[in-house]
């Protein structure tokens, strides 16, 4: 006899998306699953206009359920979230991701097929519209080829199409309720950022198995602006700073990089102050280098990519480099 689909409930946390909220929303709109599907957005305190667009969007009887986040961060929205809703699945969703119509059936099915505890697919970085033109268009495509390259921000699994099985962390990711509330949900980080690696790591601590799908397929809307990129990159890294104290280790080897670079410019730097320019000369040069052969390896193959890749790898390694320093204070660690 066949059994009906679980119900899912989609998480997503907003916060001034104004720019994004409405081709996200349509493609969860048109997804295909069979079974019951409802939305809550845990909304942050929105200022730009992302509000009056989740109104208009409940209008339209999607099955949309607003909630207020005042903690506005993003893991303690998707906590809230996840505390309301009613599926027995829970599919963890962005603003600035737009997502296949067949996202949430084939989450579901990799979930139910399999014995992991979470599934998702890769990060695959494509603009929510048309491809914008002018500045932000050229940067968000460089930035999106920055994103897929190896060389430019790292070997992780879910940052390139075509990789399947087991992994460290999926973009944002599909699991059961029960499982996610049995562990605690997301921890709250002082920056704001890596709630995600941190469940995932916490769940394989446990035994349990994290499931990379390449078939799971959602398109994600880079910054437009360097400053923005900066900003998100430095989160990042601080994140991982966070996760370091919380859990006693880094949940991969991959941070090191650029933590490295900005600590070889630091030296470089201080070095050249004493009139000895050799050292940062070489380092720069060869930093530089990488990042040409990145941008070589990419599309599009443009100065803008090597910018991208640079800005990227030094707010990375910076904001984890402050963090480390700062220490594991009281207020340094992650609060549930």
């Amino acid at each position: 006899m066949e059994t009906s689909p679980p119900n899912a409930t989609v998480l997503l946390p907003v916060l001034d998306e104004v720019g994004t909220i409405d081709a996200c929303l349509r493609s969860l709109a048109a997804q295909d699953y069979h079974g019951k599907v409802s939305i809550v957005v845990a909304e942050g305190g929105s200022t730009d206009g992302t509000r009056d667009r989740l109104e208009v969007w409940d209008q339209n009887g999607i099955g949309l359920e607003v909630i207020n986040n005042p903690g506005r961060l993003q893991s303690l929205g998707l906590n809230l979230a996840a505390q309301t809703a009613s599926g027995e699945v829970l599919v963890r969703a962005d603003a600035h991701t737009r997502y296949a119509p067949d996202y949430i059936s084939r989450s579901v099915t990799a979930l139910l097929e399999s014995d992991a505890v979470a599934v998702g697919g890769p990060m695959i970085v494509g603009d929510v519209e048309d491809p914008p033109t002018g500045w932000q268009g050229r940067l968000r495509r460089a930035v999106g080829a920055s994103m897929a390259s190896p060389l430019a921000i790292g070997p992780a699994k879910f940052r390139r199409q075509g990789h399947a099985g087991e992994t460290d962390t999926v973009y944002l990711g599909t699991f059961r309720r029960d499982d996610f509330l049995e562990v605690g949900g997301y921890r709250a980080f002082p920056s704001a950022v890596a709630e995600d690696a941190d469940l995932y790591y916490r769940w394989r601590r446990q035994g349990r198995k994290v499931l990379l799908d390449p078939t799971i397929v959602s398109f994600y809307t880079p910054r437009g602006t360097l400053r923005g990129l900066f900003r998100q990159y430095h989160k990042y890294g601080r994140g991982k700073a966070d996760m370091l104290w919380a859990n006693g280790r880094l949940p991969s080897m991959r941070p090191l990089a650029p933590l490295v670079l900005v600590m070889g410019l630091t030296a470089g730097g201080v070095a050249a102050l004493f009139g000895l320019w050799w050292p940062l000369a070489i380092l720069v040069g060869a930093w530089l280098a990488e990042l040409v052969i990145a941008a070589l390896t990419t599309t599009p193959r443009t100065p803008l990519t090597v910018l991208a890749g640079g800005v990227m790898q030094l707010a990375y390694g910076a904001g984890l480099a402050r963090d480390l320093v700062r220490g594991s204070r009281a207020t340094r660690r992650p609060a549930t």
